[in-house]
């Protein structure tokens, strides 16, 4: 992988602080009573913005996305300048098997992907959103 100009590593170490999942992540089942029916607050893996336009990744390990976030990005990238790429693989070993790609409230086919394939792929979004303001 190459050096990148915006790293940030995630600077846990789960061996001596414990889990980061259980120690920094928010309880968002806390907030269901709070919104109505059965919608519920959803995570996002990975956001990014440039000039403008950002980019969402929503990695899954299979099995596609649930019916309320397909909703929730249907509705979010035709009403505003939001990607996202759904990421089907293995986010501990970072393989990639497939990708989906929402855009302007399309979910576009599921596609074969790899790791070498997402990352052309983040390059040309951020070079299409460093010209498109």
């Amino acid at each position: 992988m190459s050096s990148a100009n915006g790293a940030n590593p995630l600077r846990w170490d789960c061996e001596k602080r414990g889990c980061f999942n259980k120690k920094k992540r928010p309880k968002i089942e806390m907030f269901a009573d709070c919104l109505p029916g059965r919608c519920a607050f959803s995570d996002i893996d990975a956001i990014a913005e440039v000039n403008g336009n950002f980019l969402i990744q929503e990695w899954k390990g299979g099995g596609g996305l649930p019916t309320g976030q397909r909703i929730m990005f249907e509705r979010m990238t035709s009403s505003s300048p939001v990607c996202v790429f759904v990421v089907e693989g293995n986010a501990e070993s970072m393989t990639v098997t497939h990708m989906t790609r929402i855009w302007r409230g399309v979910i576009h086919a599921r596609e074969p992907s790899s790791m070498e394939s997402l990352r052309g792929r983040i390059a040309a979004w951020a070079k299409w959103a460093g010209r498109s303001p």
